[in-house]
């Protein structure tokens, strides 16, 4: 396979504790961070759409990636001279609950490869197969949350936003069975493996089942691992350097979450097994976008009635999160009060962040807390489209003379859903905190081109709707994988505007409103 060269170093399976069982049956394992598992072979793969951008960044040509050995390898088909196939061990916190051992159940990691630029890169199969922490289930994946996590991870990296990467979406040409809506209909779906591709796939969980079992020294050696390999800039581990490590966790994940709440993301499953020790989105399960503006939506079925992970809530969740991986970390720093400190710190921090990214998406210089807080509730005040609504508003102008309402409103208009549930006193609100926007806006003397180009670098044009997605799983079911390869181009560029896909930046459609897959998500996959 001569196009397919990789330098792999395999630093996690050089220095961290392997499991001392090879069978790959599900098992409890102990003081081990990984288990040895090679990926199932699957019987017709066929390469659907891959990233230029991460090829490129592993040193991959495009004739590479269109060739056979490249859909073999990543499908999981074949190996390639070094690489080392594992599946890791870690636990969590569903839910606000324990859940103990949970691990990579159909995740597999190919190998760690070094680039040109000495950057390292996990390259990890979703949808691979059967590993020791499968449990119950088959360790395989459907098109349709393959095809959604290809493009999200894509996506939000374009949008700026801290991800995990997506090389490739694989179909195996095999079917897998889900239960999709748990009502016990279970129906053969076209399975799918995903490459994802990231620094490193460690989780809170990672260390916080280590700390539950009482196996210090394998958490010891990992938390070292974890420092000298993607924190080195903090120095040789010890008591401070946990600390100083703990706090770069915090401040990652406070600007991660900021970063979510500035699009409209919603992860959907924020579980401490979810969360990544690099502040990465990782795990694109039952996600979803704010299209109507409700602060308590959840993409999440499973969430329905608890609506723990839901929009506004997801940096408290965060918060709570990062308190467990204070627990975990304990037993090493043996210092409660500056753990409590730096996640006092975290609060003000986030705090401080999300009122310069809201300053921001209104091109402001500074945060109004009376003008936000009224904006929050006008977004409410009828159904709105929150993407929609940010760029519209940056066609304000601030040198116009006194408009009528109706002129003033016409500029956001395509940003509401059904204008005619726009009450009159609905309207006069929504007008007169346009009104308070232009005043603040002229007071900070910024140019209106200025300020228009200041907004769409922060607000985006197009996302990946929820709807949009499921067009795209509807047409790959049925062997098309144009609109996949579509939506993957407009997605490169979210913050211009380009004729070819103004029909992407638009509001969701009345068909998607209810439709499974357009409106909420089960975590079947």
């Amino acid at each position: 396979m001569p196009n397919l060269l990789f330098n792999f170093d395999n630093r996690f399976t050089r220095e961290l504790p392997a499991d001392t069982e090879t069978d790959n049956t599900r098992r409890q394992v102990l003081s081990a961070c990984y288990s040895f598992v090679k990926p199932t072979q699957v019987k017709a793969p066929k390469l659907v759409a891959y990233s230029h951008e991460v090829a490129a960044q592993l040193g991959l040509s495009t004739t590479a990636c269109e060739s056979d050995s490249f859909t073999q390898v990543f499908s999981g088909n074949q190996l390639l001279d070094g690489m080392k196939p594992y599946a890791q061990c870690y636990g969590g916190h569903q839910f606000g609950n324990w859940a103990g051992q949970l691990g990579d159940g159909r995740a597999i990691n190919l190998g760690e490869a070094v680039n040109d630029q000495n950057e390292h890169f996990v390259l990890q199969l979703k949808g691979s197969g059967e590993t020791p922490y499968s449990r119950t289930a088959d360790g395989l994946a459907v098109l349709r949350s393959s095809v959604r996590e290809f493009l999200c991870s894509e996506a939000m990296f374009h949008l700026g936003i801290p991800t995990t990467r997506a090389l490739s979406l694989v179909t195996t040409g095999e079917s897998v069975v889900r239960d999709m809506f748990y009502d016990g209909r279970p129906r053969e779906e076209p399975g799918a493996v995903v490459c994802r591709v990231a620094p490193s796939f460690l989780r809170f969980g990672s260390y916080e089942l280590f700390s539950a079992r009482g196996d210090i020294n394998t958490l010891r050696q990992l938390v070292d691992y974890t420092i000298r390999t993607d924190f080195p800039h903090l120095g040789e581990p010890s008591v401070d350097v946990y600390l100083t490590w703990f706090s770069e966790v915090c401040e990652r994940t406070a600007e991660l979450i900021v970063h979510w709440m500035r699009v409209g993301f919603v992860h959907g499953v924020m579980n401490t097994d979810n969360m990544s020790i690099l502040g990465l989105t990782i795990d694109y399960g039952p996600y979803g976008w704010l299209e109507d503006y409700d602060p308590n939506w959840t993409p999440n079925t499973t969430d329905a009635s608890g609506r723990r992970y839901r929009f506004d809530n997801q940096s408290s969740v965060a918060q709570w999160n990062l308190f467990q991986l204070a627990n975990a970390l304990y037993p090493l720093i043996e210092q409660a009060e500056p753990l409590r400190e730096i996640l006092t710190h975290y609060a003000t921090d986030y705090q401080n962040k999300v009122q310069a990214m809201r300053a921001q998406k209104l091109g402001l210089n500074q945060y109004d807390e009376s003008l936000q807080k009224e904006l929050h509730k006008v977004l409410q005040l009828v159904e709105t489209d929150m993407t929609i609504f940010y760029r519209a508003l940056a066609n304000i102008s601030t040198d116009k003379g006194e408009q009528s309402d109706q002129d003033l409103f016409t500029i956001v208009s395509d940003a509401y859903y059904d204008l005619d549930s726009i009450s009159k006193h609905d309207m006069t609100r929504i007008c007169s905190w346009l009104r308070q926007y232009q005043h603040h806006a002229r007071l900070d003397g910024v140019t209106d081109l200025a300020r228009k180009k200041a907004m769409n670098s922060v607000n985006p044009n197009y996302v990946l709707r929820n709807y949009l997605a499921q067009l795209a799983i509807d047409d790959a079911e049925q062997g098309n994988f144009d609109l996949i390869h579509t939506l993957l181009e407009c997605l490169r560029h979210p913050y211009d505007v380009d004729e070819r896909f103004e029909k992407f930046a638009v509001k969701r459609p009345d068909w998607a409103r209810d439709r499974a897959g357009c409106s909420m998500l089960s975590c079947s996959s």
